[in-house]
C-alpha cells in the first residue's frame, strides 16, 4: 500500500505497531472481511423492486432537551439520542458526544447520498460544553466532515481509533486535541476515561482507502458510571470478553439498523444486538444506528419493531429523538415511531 498523506511520523509508527495492522491494512482478528456474502444480484432486485417502506411517511416527532440540559442529572447518568449513532452522554457531570453527525447527508457530497429523515433535534451551536467527542470509525454516517469541521473550532478533544486522526487534522482539529487508540488503550479527560475495545467492522471513505484506519467499540467510565458503545460491528465472541473485563454497564448503546444477511458479519441487526447486549452483561439497552438515514433495504422502523418483539424481559429503552432521559427513571420502551 502506498502510504497516504497524513499517515506519517508517530501516527504511522503506532499503526504499524498494532497487531491488527498487516500489509498496510487493518484486519478483524476473527477473519471476517468487509465484502458481501454471496451474489449482489438479489440485493439489486430487492433494492429496485422491494416493497419495504424505507422512509417515514410523515415528519418524525422531535423533542428539545434544553430544559433537562440546564440542570444536573439527578441520578448522575443522562443520555440524549440525537439521531443515528449520535448520543450526548452526561456521566457524573461530564459530557461525551458519540459519533456526531449533524450534516444533511451521510455522503461525501452535499447534493447526493442518504438524506436525513428529520432535522437535528438541536443545532451544533446549541450543544452544551463537551468534555470529549468519541468517534468510532471513519464511515460517512459516523464521521461527518461539516460537523467535525465546526466542532474543531471548539477545541474539544476527540478520541478515535488508529489512523482516523489523519482525517480529523484535514477537518481542522489540532494534533494535540486528537487521541488515537488501538484496542485496549485508554485516554482520560478530567472525570472521563475512554477505552477502545474490539469490534468487527471495516473502514474507508472512498474507493481506494478501505481498512486503512481502525474501528472500535468503546467502554466509557466516569467516577461512578459505566457506558458501553458498540460503534458499528458484527457479532463475535469478543463481546463476551468485554463483558467479563469491563462490565457490567449502566447503559449499553448497540447498533440495530442498516442490517442485511448479505453483510451480517459487519452489522448486527436487532437479533444479534440482543446477543451482544447479553454478552456484555445486560443492564439497560439503548438502540442506536437507526431512524435517521436510509442505509439498508429494510423498513426504516423495522429495527426498533423487531428489537421490541425479540427483547423478552430485557430492559430496552427507546426514547424519542432529542429526548433527554435518565435510564433509572424510565420504566420501559416507548414506540413513538408507530405514529409516523
Amino acid at each position: 500500500m502506498k502510504k497516504r498523506r497524513g499517515f506519517e511520523g508517530l501516527r504511522w509508527e503506532r499503526m504499524q505497531a498494532s497487531k491488527l495492522f498487516k500489509d498496510g491494512l487493518f484486519h478483524n482478528p476473527t477473519g471476517v472481511g468487509s465484502g458481501l456474502k454471496g451474489s449482489p444480484w438479489p440485493l439489486l432486485g430487492e433494492y429496485f423492486f422491494g416493497n419495504a417502506e424505507r422512509n417515514p411517511k410523515t415528519p418524525l416527532p422531535l423533542s428539545r432537551p434544553f430544559g433537562a440540559w440546564s440542570r444536573p442529572a439527578e441520578t448522575g447518568l443522562r443520555a440524549t439520542w440525537l439521531g443515528h449513532s449520535t448520543v450526548l452522554l452526561e456521566m457524573d457531570g461530564c459530557r461525551v458526544l458519540t459519533d456526531p453527525v449533524f450534516g444533511e447527508r451521510a455522503s461525501p457530497v452535499g447534493f447526493a447520498g442518504p438524506r436525513r429523515f428529520h432535522p437535528t433535534p438541536v443545532a451544533l451551536s446549541d450543544l452544551p460544553k463537551l468534555d470529549a467527542i468519541l468517534l468510532s470509525h471513519d464511515h460517512y454516517d459516523h464521521l461527518c466532515r461539516p460537523t467535525m469541521t465546526a466542532l474543531a473550532k471548539t477545541g474539544t478533544p476527540v478520541v478515535t481509533a488508529l489512523g482516523v486522526g489523519a482525517h480529523l487534522e484535514r477537518f481542522g482539529f489540532k494534533p494535540q486535541s486528537i487521541w488515537e487508540l488501538d484496542w485496549e488503550e485508554t485516554a482520560s479527560f478530567g472525570g472521563i476515561t475512554v477505552k477502545a475495545k474490539p469490534a468487527q467492522h471495516f473502514s474507508g471513505r472512498g474507493a481506494h482507502d478501505r481498512n486503512q484506519t481502525l474501528w472500535a467499540s468503546w467502554a466509557i467510565f466516569s467516577d461512578k458510571r459505566k457506558v458501553f458503545f458498540s460503534g458499528d460491528t458484527g457479532l463475535s465472541d469478543q463481546f463476551a470478553a468485554i463483558g467479563r473485563e469491563e462490565g457490567p454497564f449502566d447503559l449499553v448503546l448497540v447498533e440495530v439498523g442498516a442490517f442485511h444477511e448479505s453483510w451480517g458479519g459487519i452489522h448486527l441487526g436487532p437479533e444479534n444486538a440482543l446477543k451482544v447486549f447479553d454478552m456484555v452483561g445486560g443492564g439497560t439497552l439503548l438502540p442506536v444506528h437507526w431512524g435517521t438515514f436510509n442505509l439498508a433495504l429494510h423498513a426504516w422502523n423495522e429495527p426498533a419493531e423487531t428489537l421490541l418483539k425479540l427483547a423478552g424481559d430485557r430492559r430496552v429503552l427507546t426514547p424519542g429523538l432529542g429526548e433527554a432521559f435518565e435510564p433509572e427513571r424510565v420504566a420501559g420502551p416507548k414506540p413513538w415511531w408507530r405514529a409516523s
